[in-house]
């Protein structure tokens, strides 16, 4: 076997990473010239799907090329992170993570199918959503989340809360109030079934979540909102207390839902990525109305700022995870 000299060896790899480098910066500079997909974990017709298909239309406008949505939904969004994670890191295939599947999941079960860490590169975070305590409007007559607190703590096990199932986002969040106002509730889980009908009927009291399925039912009255995440009141909701306003300055959920690509795909067409990001975020404003209608922002960012939200997000969810005491196979 012959082998070449240390010095030829050097100036072979170099050209290997310089003509590596050319590749890829020729593949950026005609990016995007074919359709781009986004796999949604999220099954058709929920919110997160609709938000999904919304910035991929405002992405078509920027670029001038399609984008499109392949929903693969399933296992708490398993399936379609998978698969983001498995597709080729060349800027065509992308995938939308949200809270439950890149800061709840890794903590909750105890087998996933893809790090959430390495697997993926953050673009840009898509939108966020409050989460409210939202109460039924004739069966609970406090009309605030201090309020609700100090009735809790005076009637023990007197509050029920619907959740989306065990381990859903309504759930955690639910548990994680809990456990920072030292209340106790029962949780009631609806595992194939929407919860609002009972909600709204009265057959449950409470749920923790996000606005835009209750928003409706909120302004015919049916429905009231008692709290709401943020550090300081939302425009579109100011006569609604915060958490923080209720003695909770560190109960923090919050839905999002953000673009990540697969790892190894070249930093030149994340950067381009996250820039066709900033404008889709801000062209639409009848879209920036409607995320702020139901106690949402659409918000952009930066790959590194995504990464070091993604980081402080899922250390929030681990230790509510935690001190819940679930896991999941």
């Amino acid at each position: 076997m012959q082998f070449l000299p240390r010095r030829s060896l050097i100036s072979t790899l170099a050209l290997c990473a310089l003509g590596a480098w050319s590749a890829f910066s020729a593949m950026a500079q005609d990016y995007p010239n074919k359709p781009i997909r986004i796999i949604a974990p999220f099954p058709t017709g929920t919110g997160p799907d609709a938000n999904t298909r919304e910035i991929a239309q405002e992405l078509t406008k920027v670029f001038g090329q399609t984008v499109v949505v392949e929903n693969r939904p399933g296992a708490s969004n398993m399936i379609g992170m998978e698969a983001g994670a498995k597709a080729a890191p060349d800027g065509y295939t992308l995938v939308m993570g949200s809270t439950t599947s890149l800061s709840v999941v890794p903590h909750l079960y105890n087998k996933v199918p893809y790090n959430a860490e390495r697997d993926f590169v953050p673009i840009s975070l898509v939108g966020l959503l409050n989460t409210a305590l939202i109460a039924n409007a004739a069966n609970v007559q406090q009309n605030s989340g201090k309020e609700l607190i100090a009735h809790a703590k005076s009637h023990p096990d007197s509050i029920t809360a619907a959740t989306s199932g065990i381990g859903s986002y309504s759930h955690l969040a639910g548990e994680w109030f809990t456990a920072g106002s030292g209340t106790k509730v029962k949780f009631v889980p609806y595992n194939t079934t929407s919860p609002y009908a009972d909600l709204v009927a009265g057959q449950v009291q409470l749920m923790f979540d996000a606005l835009p399925a209750a928003i409706g039912n909120v302004k015919a009255g049916k429905l009231k909102v008692l709290a709401i995440t943020g550090r300081s009141r939302h425009p579109n909701f100011p006569d609604v207390p915060t958490f923080a306003e209720a003695g909770l300055p560190d109960y923090t959920p919050t839905a999002w839902i953000g673009l990540m690509a697969p790892a190894g795909t070249p930093p030149a067409i994340v950067e381009k990525l996250s820039a066709a990001m900033q404008k889709a975020t801000t062209q639409n404003p009848a879209l920036i109305d409607k995320w702020r209608s139901y106690g949402g922002e659409l918000k952009s960012m930066t790959p590194s700022e995504f990464n070091a939200f993604l980081k402080s997000d899922s250390a929030k969810w681990g230790q509510a995870i935690r001190q819940a005491n679930i896991k999941l196979d």
